[in-house]
Order: structure tokens, then sequence, then C-alpha cells
């Protein structure tokens, strides 16, 4: 099955992706900078982040609307993309078991 054919796939896709980025951003690219002095590291990753946190709002707004989804769990879902790990626990939580 290819994930990037449905809504929700795209969704997890995307998750994952941008829970990586956060993951790099404060695990590598912020030490970089503060503690050895290389801001390039925040600048590159930091946009890429930036990019990939869009495009997860942006996913969830759509299978919100596309799978009729409460305004409760679509906040629960965007809020997640706010802490460490927190699209890994959506995408456990929430999105895995959600039908395509």
């Amino acid at each position: 099955m290819n994930l990037l054919t449905t809504t929700i796939g795209r969704l997890r896709v995307i998750g994952f992706l941008e829970g990586v980025s956060f993951l790099v951003l404060l695990g590598v690219a912020m030490p970089l900078k503060y503690f050895w002095g290389e801001p390039q590291a925040v600048r590159v990753v930091g946009m890429a982040h930036g990019v990939l946190f869009l495009a997860y709002i942006a996913a969830t707004v759509q299978a919100w609307l596309e799978h009729d989804w409460s305004w409760k769990r679509a906040a629960l879902i965007m809020l997640a993309s706010l802490v460490p790990f927190g699209t890994f626990y959506a995408d456990v939580k929430w999105l895995r078991s959600e039908r395509r």
C-alpha cells in the first residue's frame, strides 16, 4: 500500500518527517549553534522544519475536513506538532487506526 495516495497516509508521512526535523533541530542544530558557534545548521534545519510544520498543519486541516473529525481531535493532532515526539504519538494514538 502506498501511503502517499490517501489523505491520512500523507499526514502520517509528513508527521514523521516533521517530527524527525524537530528532533534534529533541537538535538543537533541548536547545540551546534549555541555550543560550537555554527548558526548555519539552525538556518538550514529550521527552514526545513518550518516548511514541514506548515505542511503538517495543512495536511491535518485537509484530513479534518475530509474525514469529518471533531474540532477537538484536529486540534490535538495539530498541537502534537509543538511537542518533541508529539507527531509520533499522534500517529500511534489517532492516525494508524484511522480508516483511509
